[in-house]
């Protein structure tokens, strides 16, 4: 073919030729596509990795700070006193069975395993837990006890062997907890009971032991069944991310939150073993509430369903706590038990399915019941007027952290014996007396507390009438005019000058009028309004005389009495005027516990203590509150207020008391009432126990009673339900005993009409007599008789 040729006065084009050079376009394309690539790596990717690695980094240090360290604030758990046992105890088998039922002991027919005891009509057998006790760890014992009326008769082993002694463990009476308000009691894997571990991996997390964190299977499978359902029905949480989640995160269900749990459920599994994990799921997992503290691990919810120690439970209880796992409020079993008894048995199925228990073991805890107590274990602060007292001397030592954080165990003198002694005799006698005297129900209140003699401490204490429930605690902080309470100072300061005043001296029970300050005039009555005369000292105290009262604190000094206040352990302000000597003072019951500690304890100031040891979470003692003492009055002069004390209650406003206790008992007390009848005061001691009773209305209104037909009525009621001893009869050296004509306070002589035996200082008593009209039927008061051994 022939060529074309190009049109005339134009050039052909040129052949294109390759000369291996790219097209400029692309290029530039590729050029931009690398300086995006620049770009986004430098500032969108570099900067997200950067961050990703800092987030791990703080995630991983997140998890490894708290994991490693403490991983919980517990809280402190404060106990009663242990109860010794040993023959001869005077305490009946009721009050036995009773301590039993507190700590958690089940009543089997034959006692196989610690905590259980069968009881018959004069025995108790029992299988004593493990405790670690002050003096040391005690396994569990197997003992029986014999009872004679309300005597421990014999003691001994299962094979009739005879033991000198049997402790039981104490009582948990309350806990000082953190501001979340948890409770928990840390466990190990290996103290756990048989099939716990194994059910709460085969329930919760068949895959534990296989997975590193996440569960891809377990997230597809939650994801599909939801899809199904159309809504959340199964979650795809591995026990790690449960763990996680309660340990390190909040309960809010968004995408960041799940991704963050699962990153550091990963980096749990990377730092630590599956043990450790497991164990501190064990420990964390919130398995119910109680009020405003939330029940936190297995070892505290235990004790709150059923009572008992953790590994003490049997298969079909195990299972119940598992159960609620999934829901601790959805199937509480005392509020909804069929809807508990039906996830438990889930789990039973589960356990069989997966032969961690066999057919008959599944079937045969199956037909049991749930086992739950009525009422939950561990009660919050059963006893919160002792708990306040507690933590009043605690925080003399630790700081609220320490007491809210550290773990730590508190054993105290608390014995709720006595407790339910001095509950039931406020309660009663309140109830009685509003009765009685047609009381508006519930208008009067009571405080009371009870000490041991000698050592000071404090072994009960009421702040109220109902005390269940942490509020007013009026034996601590109501401060109220002590009446005739004080009276027993005013003679304890005349005593101590046995030159001028002796128990025989004969003091004017008459109208008295003193200036006080701001010119008013003083001008006290007796309570009767009738005055008696001249009249020794010991009967002026035993009734009560104010009007002797107020002339013999005068002529002895108000700034002297006001010192043998102080010096009997009274510490706050006390304004040393006249009225002082008829109780012209405000204290606490808990105060006037201190004062009248002293005067039971012969002379003795001990400071009031309820507070044994302190131990920390690990069972190291930390502290411990030794017993002190301080001398700060003579024998000679304390063994003379005693037997006025013991005038008060054989003859005087006291003895109504031998109406509730034994004639052959011998005591001491006081009664007090203030102005207008506001306050009923009783104190009192025999030779083992002080106990002090205070009522009147908080509203601080005129009452009914005085403290003999008030206080000392509750008083007595208490005191009657106690192991009394009488006060023991030492005559120290320095005193002597004569014989006394009361009408004159002369000497006199045995066989005179009249005629008091009575002590004196040495040197102190009578040189003249009295004339004598024989009597040859000796008229010696019987109780002085008894006391001191007279033929």
């Amino acid at each position: 073919m022939a060529q074309k040729k190009a049109p005339k006065g134009r050039k052909a084009p040129a052949k294109k030729r390759s000369t291996g050079k790219r097209s400029p376009k692309k290029t530039q394309h590729r050029s931009w596509l690398r300086r995006a690539f620049r770009f986004s790596f430098r500032y969108l990717l570099l900067p997200i990795l950067i961050v990703t690695a800092i987030t791990l980094l703080i995630l991983d240090g997140v998890v490894r700070a708290k994991f490693s360290g403490t991983k919980w604030t517990l809280p402190t758990h404060v106990y009663s006193r242990t109860l010794d046992i040993y023959a001869g105890l005077e305490i009946n088998r009721e009050n036995i069975i009773w301590e039993l039922e507190q700590l958690g002991y089940r009543r089997v027919s034959t006692p196989s395993r610690p905590g259980q005891y069968a009881a018959s009509s004069r025995s108790i057998e029992l299988h004593t837990r493990p405790f670690v006790f002050l003096d040391g760890d005690k396994s569990s014992q197997r003992a029986r006890i014999s009872f004679s009326g309300n005597e421990i008769s014999a003691l001994s082993d299962v094979r009739g062997k005879a033991r000198p002694l049997l402790r039981l463990e104490p009582i948990k009476i309350g806990g000082i907890y953190p501001e979340r308000a948890e409770d928990r009691i840390l466990v190990r894997l290996e103290d756990l009971p048989p099939y716990l571990a194994d059910a709460i991996v085969a329930v919760e997390d068949r895959n534990f032991y296989q997975h590193h964190g996440i569960s891809f299977k377990a997230i597809t499978r939650a994801m599909w069944v939801n899809l199904r359902k159309g809504g959340f029905a199964q979650g795809g949480s591995t026990i790690t991310q449960q763990l996680v989640k309660n340990f390190y995160l909040t309960q809010e269900r968004t995408l960041i939150r799940k991704a963050r749990e699962a990153v550091m459920a990963i980096l749990l599994e990377l730092h630590y073993s599956k043990a450790e994990i497991l164990e501190a799921y064990i420990n964390e997992i919130y398995l119910g509430q109680s009020g405003k503290r939330s029940i936190n691990g297995f070892g505290i919810a235990s004790e709150y369903y059923f009572r008992q120690p953790l590994n003490e439970l049997d298969v079909h209880q195990v299972a119940l706590l598992v159960a609620l796992a999934k829901g601790a409020s959805y199937y509480n079993p005392r509020k909804n038990p069929k809807r508990a008894t039906t996830r438990r048995n889930v789990v039973l199925k589960l356990l069989n399915d997966q032969d961690i228990i066999d057919e008959d073991a599944t079937k045969q805890a199956v037909a049991k019941g749930l086992d739950v107590t009525e009422t939950p274990g561990l009660a919050t602060n059963k006893y919160p007027d002792y708990l306040d007292l507690v933590k009043r001397q605690l925080r003399e030592d630790y700081d609220d952290d320490d007491l809210s954080q550290e773990g730590l165990r508190i054993f105290t003198y608390f014995d709720p014996q006595i407790q339910r002694e001095v509950e039931s005799g406020l309660s009663n006698r309140l109830a009685r007396i509003e009765t009685q005297r047609a009381l508006e129900k519930n208008s009067l209140e009571a405080a009371s507390l009870v000490v041991r003699v000698g050592s000071g401490e404090v072994l009960a204490l009421a702040g109220g009438r109902e005390r269940r429930f942490a509020g007013f605690n009026r034996a601590l902080d109501a401060s109220r005019m002590i009446g005739s309470t004080i009276k027993p100072a005013v003679y304890l300061a005349a005593l101590e000058h046995p030159e001028q005043f002796t128990l025989g001296s004969l003091i004017e029970d008459g109208p008295i009028s003193v200036k006080a300050r701001k010119g008013e005039m003083w001008t006290p009555r007796n309570f009767d309004r009738i005055s008696h005369g001249p009249v020794n000292l010991y009967t002026a105290l035993g009734n009560s005389y104010n009007q002797a009262t107020a002339r013999l604190g005068l002529e002895v000094g108000v700034p002297e009495v006001a010192d043998v206040v102080r010096r009997l352990g009274y510490e706050g302000y006390m304004a040393e005027v006249p009225a002082l000597l008829l109780g012209g003072i405000a204290m606490t019951p808990y105060e006037v516990a201190g004062i009248y500690h002293t005067i039971a304890a012969e002379g003795f100031y001990t400071p009031l203590r309820a507070i044994n040891a302190v131990y920390s979470a690990d069972n190291e003692p930390l502290n411990r509150y030794p017993f002190k003492v301080e001398q700060r009055f003579s024998p000679t002069s304390m063994h003379l207020l005693h037997y006025a004390l013991q005038v008060v209650m054989r003859e005087g406003t006291g003895r109504s008391a031998y109406a509730q206790l034994p004639d052959s008992l011998v005591l001491g007390g006081k009664t007090g009432t203030s102005n207008d009848q506001r306050d009923s005061w009783f104190s009192g001691f025999s030779g083992n126990y002080l106990t002090v009773v205070w009522m009147g209305r908080d509203d601080n209104g005129p009452t009914p009673i005085t403290g003999g037909s008030g206080a000392l009525q509750a008083w007595s009621e208490i005191m009657s339900g106690l192991d009394n001893q009488s006060i023991p009869f030492a005559r120290p050296e320095g005193v002597t005993y004569a014989w006394h004509d009361p009408v004159t306070g002369l000497g006199s002589e045995q066989h005179c009409n009249g005629s008091r035996y009575v002590p004196f200082a040495t040197g102190s008593e009578p040189v003249e007599y009295a004339s004598c009209q024989r009597n040859f039927e000796s008229d010696v008061v019987d109780w002085v008789r008894r006391w001191l051994k007279l033929n």
